[in-house]
């Protein structure tokens, strides 16, 4: 059982907040819901990608796969297929088999106990906390990047972000103010965070708690959160093929150990026979989170329906024009490719 450490001192700040978003909670789908798979689709959904941004793909997601077992018994590709425009395909591959792994273990009932739910795969503490507090009446903060910013305002607190125990610290210090409604708790500050308690610009006349924010009454706000560790992007340089002829060309699909997984590519390599016909190449940059990316694609059109032969059926190579690769998911620079490399 959780050890209770709320302080009389500080519990009028969330009941503050809790105020505050009874009156202010953005009004969004999953906000109408308190069933564990479609908290967990969202969360998921929205861990690297913005609300706005996100809510089609996450409505469109929901309506293919509306519970568990829908989604636990669709194809790999189907599910990376409706994942396309959300980057971080990793994501897709793991609730795809976290929910084989609640249709297997759970029985398709998913878990409601906080320990259980942190064992689904791609699954980890803010995710599970979420889930636990918004569907299950857990006691636990879903402390992600808002929590870090708006407590270390609160309390002036420059405990670095980075550090490895930055976690459970801020775990500790939102117990402090934690109301009764952990759920909407979790959830009002997830929504001050976006809103009010920016990382930039942040609108502290309209924030509920400013009156208590130690940051905000010596006029540094700007100092909190403290983050003294920064990775370092990895250069990385990529080369394909763009192999084709009469409006086909050639993919496979990507294995799962490294960046882009399970996702669909160009040939990495050709024969020597095909060397004669490269007709020009393309560099492109593109940033991943800790990579920066030099992917340099040869345009290779292929005459010779004997060489085409005989380089697919080496290489096993599927075959799939402009049309067909809307059933595929690529990485978004190789989408990209595609949709200009044919035009003419």
């Amino acid at each position: 059982m959780e050890k209770d450490i709320r302080s009389s001192d500080f519990l009028h700040i969330g009941n503050n907040i809790l105020d505050w978003y009874k009156n202010n909670a953005r009004d969004l789908p999953f906000r109408q819901t308190k069933d564990p798979y479609k908290i967990w689709i969202c969360e998921i959904v929205f861990q690297q990608t913005r609300i706005n941004q996100g809510l089609n793909h996450y409505n469109n997601f929901i309506e293919r796969f509306p519970d568990v077992k829908t989604l636990a018994e669709a194809e790999e590709n189907e599910v990376l297929l409706y994942w396309k425009g959300l980057g971080y395909y990793s994501r897709a591959i793991n609730i795809h088999k976290a929910a084989q792994q609640i249709m297997n273990d759970y029985k398709g009932a998913f878990p409601d106990q906080y320990e259980e739910i942190l064992q689904l795969k791609g699954v980890g503490k803010y995710t599970a906390a979420a889930i636990s507090s918004i569907c299950f009446d857990g006691k636990i903060p879903a402390v992600d990047g808002n929590f870090y910013r708006v407590l270390s305002r609160i309390f002036a607190d420059d405990f670095d972000i980075s550090n490895s125990k930055a976690f459970t610290y801020f775990s500790e210090l939102a117990k402090l103010v934690m109301p009764e409604n952990v759920g909407d708790f979790n959830q009002a500050m997830m929504d001050i965070g976006s809103e009010i308690c920016k990382p930039k610009n942040p609108l502290c006349g309209e924030c509920p708690v400013n009156k208590d924010c130690l940051a905000f009454s010596m006029q540094n706000i700007s100092n909190y959160p403290v983050k003294t560790k920064k990775v370092k992007a990895e250069d990385l340089a990529l080369t394909y093929y763009f192999v084709h002829r009469n409006g086909k060309f050639l993919i496979r699909q990507r294995k799962e150990d490294f960046i882009w997984k399970k996702l669909f590519e160009f040939p990495n390599a050709i024969s020597k026979d095909m060397e004669t016909c490269i007709t020009g190449s393309k560099t492109i940059n593109h940033k991943l989170t800790h990579k920066n990316l030099s992917i340099e694609i040869f345009n290779v059109n292929v005459d010779s329906e004997v060489v085409w032969n005989d380089f697919v059926a080496e290489n096993q190579y599927l075959i799939t024009d402009v049309e067909g690769s809307h059933e595929k998911s690529f990485p978004k620079p190789l989408e990209n490719y595609i949709q200009n490399s044919l035009k003419d």
